[in-house]
């Protein structure tokens, strides 16, 4: 994954992220002082919520922008610049935590991803994470391909949206015993009247790179949004519809 964000904007527009991923740290059931990695930390906010909660907290993430955020906000805290799919700990840890990360990672990635928080995990150690599960923004990306296709171009999916069948196998053949697994629908509310067209902009970068200039840009955007109008723009508010895999698995 390599996007540069708008960490500001992401931070003040689209809290919902780390907000829904409270709910995520009750799955943990270690004792406090427990370590933890927040894999995939972004701006900080759940690091800092796994902190409140008892736990020795150190968060690792890709995005230079987003960890310049954390670290200003949380001084307290250990902040690592690195890769989810490739990095190693000093020592390994009893928690490692992650919210909204895995589905940037591709199929081929996620092997090697897997692999790290293997070896970063004490034995019996706790995985913890949710991301997009399968048919995640499937309208959203659905509007897109069509949009795109309208003036030429092929809208390649830049996500992974697994099954639960599908990752629970990744995670078995890694050397996990999985303890929980949910697959749900959440729709999810944007903010403001440019709602939509600011969470494309945010989260849908890569598959643009083929779009000749921004106007046309722009003007995909435009017809996406509006294909999608009857659907998810409910009661004067823009809505994303997510669906979101949830699992608790235990290191062997």
């Amino acid at each position: 994954m390599n996007i540069k964000w708008d960490a500001n904007k992401y931070t003040e527009d689209f809290s919902f992220v780390h907000q829904y991923g409270n709910s995520v740290i009750e799955l943990i059931d270690a004792d406090e002082g427990s370590s933890v990695l927040d894999l995939g930390c972004g701006n900080g906010a759940l690091a800092k919520a796994l902190q409140d909660k008892g736990y020795r907290v150190k968060g690792l993430d890709a995005s230079e922008e987003l960890l310049g955020i954390a670290k200003g906000k949380y001084p307290t805290i250990e902040f690592l610049h690195g890769d989810s799919t490739d990095f190693t700990l000093s020592e390994p840890v009893d928690v490692v935590f992650s919210n909204a990360v895995f589905h940037w990672i591709n199929r081929d990635g996620q092997m090697n991803m897997l692999q790290c928080v293997h070896n970063a995990l004490k034995k019996r150690g706790q995985f913890v994470f949710e991301f997009g599960g399968h048919g995640n923004n499937q309208k959203i990306h659905g509007a897109l391909t069509r949009a795109f296709s309208e003036y030429g171009y092929c809208y390649e999916m830049p996500f992974y949206f697994p099954t639960i069948g599908e990752y629970a196998v990744l995670l078995e053949k890694t050397g996990f015993e999985v303890h929980f697994a949910a697959l749900f629908d959440r729709l999810t509310g944007l903010k403001g009247e440019s709602g939509l067209k600011d969470w494309i902009n945010m989260f849908v970068k890569t598959p643009f790179s083929v779009v000749k200039t921004e106007q046309e840009k722009a003007e995909i955007v435009d017809k996406a949004v509006e294909a999608l109008r009857n659907d998810l723009f409910i009661n004067g508010k823009w809505y994303a519809d997510y669906v979101r895999i949830r699992m608790k698995a235990v290191r062997l």
